[in-house]
């Protein structure tokens, strides 16, 4: 069974940096890829980066430079670097994995089987 936990999350100003951590359980260090995505409030969950078990990373075009994602080398917490942010990054921040991800199923929220709870980022103007 694999399971996730983030933690990082909290109230930040505007042009703060924040690193997120998501607590893998289970076999996810084998052929698994990770990623995060946030969900703001009246908007659909959006991929912000995605790193495959080959170390291959993915990121959404709109945030590239503003974050990075990255894993341990036991590949049992993953973290997500947040750098500038602004108000439209206040959303609920989730971490995902799953064994079956492609290059054209990685920005997908429904292909990725396993979740953790979120955690909220609210940023202060």
């Amino acid at each position: 069974q694999v399971q996730l936990v983030e933690s990082g999350g909290g109230l930040v100003q505007a042009g703060a940096s924040l690193r997120l951590s998501c607590a893998t359980s289970g076999r996810t260090s084998t052929r698994f890829t990770v990623a995060w995505f946030r969900q703001a409030p009246g908007k659909e969950r959006e991929l912000l980066a995605a790193l495959t078990w080959t170390g291959y990373s993915y990121y959404a075009d709109s945030l590239k430079g503003l974050v990075s994602i990255s894993r341990d080398k036991a590949k049992t917490t993953m973290y997500l670097q947040m750098n500038c942010l602004d108000s439209e990054d206040t959303a609920v921040y989730y971490c995902a994995a799953d064994k079956s991800i492609n290059t054209s199923s990685i920005r997908i929220s429904s292909k990725y089987d396993y979740w953790g709870q979120g955690t909220q980022v609210t940023v202060s103007s």
